[in-house]
């Protein structure tokens, strides 16, 4: 990205709240969207199971280039055959307590520089 281009990708972040005894399940679904995130567009960037701490917490990360373009994901894949089991199956198997969707802007390229002048300027403030 060139200086002064604004970054629209978009990062949607889910936590899921589980139930601890149908983590199988619960990963057997979030693999599915992990094959299902690409076919519209997006990268999916894995899910995180329970591992140490909290037994019933898992999330994932999923981008897309633009809002816009997540917007036209949900329109899609409503009307996709294997969303649309994917999703039965969740309902199904009851693994899911409750779940929160956050959106954040990623950044992926260091500029140190940037931090530079940034600081010398606070510091000539103060």
């Amino acid at each position: 990205m060139k200086d002064g281009e604004r970054n629209d990708m978009i990062t949607c972040y889910i936590r899921y709240e589980i139930d601890p005894d149908k983590v199988p399940e619960f990963e057997a679904y979030a693999k599915a969207w992990i094959a299902l995130i690409p076919r519209f567009g997006g990268t999916h960037h894995g899910v995180f199971l329970p591992g140490e701490g909290p037994s019933d917490v898992a999330m994932v990360l999923f981008s897309f280039p633009s809002f816009a373009a997540y917007e036209d994901y949900k329109i899609a894949c409503r009307k996709d055959p294997d969303c649309i089991e994917t999703w039965a199956f969740a309902k199904a198997a009851g693994f899911m307590k409750r779940y929160d969707r956050l959106f954040f802007r990623p950044e992926f390229e260091g500029d140190l520089e940037s931090f530079r002048e940034m600081h010398r300027a606070l510091r000539e403030e103060g």
